[in-house]
């Protein structure tokens, strides 16, 4: 019914979070602090950079999952949006479906994207070991 709205909001948390160390980054570039803890994890990956992973990956999982509800009639264009809003009886399964079904996309899209950054530090600190080696 609306197990995308889930994803949904994590998307706009993380998007603006992702903003916030976009600018802590651009400032440390320009006092030229880019190596700071704060702004690059360990191997020199931005936090930016992953948050933008983990935002594409949730905005485009709600993308896939609003055309199927649109597709299924559960989401219409007019108000109250939701189909399952129009009955009050509704409204409660509605609300299990957002926290179990949401919840669970959502947890598996973050522990995804969370190994997907692990592998990704990894053969960024083997390529940095392989150039500096070459040196």
């Amino acid at each position: 019914m609306a197990c995308f709205l889930a994803p949904a909001a994590e998307a706009i948390i993380v998007s603006v979070i992702k903003k916030n160390e976009q600018r802590k980054e651009e400032v440390a570039l320009k006092n030229e602090v880019a190596a700071s803890a704060t702004t690059t994890s360990e191997t020199g990956i931005p936090w930016s950079r992953k948050l933008s992973w983990l935002t594409r990956m949730l905005w485009g999982g709600v993308f896939l999952l609003a055309i199927e509800h649109i597709w299924h009639g559960e989401v219409v264009p007019w108000p109250p949006f939701l189909t399952a809003m129009n009955n009050p009886a509704d409204i409660q399964p509605m609300l299990m479906e957002i926290l179990t079904v949401g919840g669970t996309m959502v947890l598996f899209v973050t522990a995804v994207w969370y190994v997907m950054t692990l592998v990704a530090d990894r053969i960024y600190q083997k390529s940095d070991v392989l150039a500096t080696s070459e040196k």
